[in-house]
């Protein structure tokens, strides 16, 4: 049986008369799309913008949630209750799901953005306020996450469907985690050495840390930031590759 993976981005990052990315390019190269819901990036024209062509090219619909961080895009902790932060979420999957709705789609999956994707890697509160969120939205919506992480842990004892992710554009620690974005190297910019790198990701289960060491990983679902340089030519040498390869791309649902 073939591989199968979701090939998706992060987009509708823009705000008001600012844009970030090639929205439009990237929807009809990806698989899946992790939608701003106004927290960090997007606004309520672009959520309905974003959603309407999703749907329009068979793409899967997910809800990108974050700190409440306009200002920093979302790539800043934000201490808070874990709550507080429940509420903070859920108000971003509603107000995604309304402009989904009005597409003809619906909220597909559920995803972290930035800092919080990083903090709930490690931190329980964060972790939890996550996962419940996501039970009390919709318990039967996958969570996107890395494995081994508290967000996969818990999403396990709440009975979640869990997605393991994994990075076409970023470095990675020898301990499988990502190499923050203000170090070197961390972001990889160059589309044929992703696309080979995603391959491998997919078909191996392998992929070199940033210390040259080799680490298992686990992927079903790849992600390009839609504002990583070069971000179309690299999802569009990925997807070339991955099917290339054999592998078959679903969306995420």
């Amino acid at each position: 049986m073939a591989a199968r993976v979701a090939l998706t981005t992060d987009i509708g990052e823009g705000l008001g008369r600012w844009s970030l990315g090639d929205d439009d390019a990237l929807l009809e190269i990806v698989t899946s799309a992790n939608i701003a819901c106004g927290f960090h990036g997007g606004d309520p024209g672009i959520m309905r913008r974003t959603c309407a062509l999703s749907v329009k090219n068979g793409v899967a619909i997910g809800a990108q949630v974050s700190y409440r961080d306009l200002h920093g895009f979302g790539r800043r902790y934000i201490a808070m209750p874990g709550d507080e932060l429940r509420d903070d979420l859920l108000y971003q999957m509603g107000a995604l799901e309304v402009f989904a709705r009005l597409a003809g789609g619906k909220v597909d999956y559920i995803r972290a953005h930035g800092a919080l994707y990083n903090v709930t890697a490690k931190d329980t509160e964060h972790a939890q306020a996550l996962v419940d969120a996501t039970v009390e939205f919709n318990a039967k919506l996958p969570l996107l996450c890395q494995v081994g992480t508290e967000a996969w842990r818990l999403g396990e004892e709440a009975g979640l469907r869990l997605i393991p992710e994994a990075f076409v554009d970023r470095a990675y620690t020898p301990e499988g985690l990502l190499q923050p974005r203000t170090e070197p190297n961390a972001l990889l910019t160059d589309g044929d050495e992703a696309a080979a790198r995603a391959v491998r990701m997919v078909t191996e289960g392998r992929i070199t840390a940033n210390d040259g060491s080799e680490i298992d990983i686990t992927a079903e679902a790849l992600l390009v930031h839609c504002d990583t340089p070069g971000a179309v030519d690299i999802a569009r040498k990925t997807r070339a590759a991955l099917e290339a390869a054999g592998v078959e791309l679903i969306p995420m649902r």
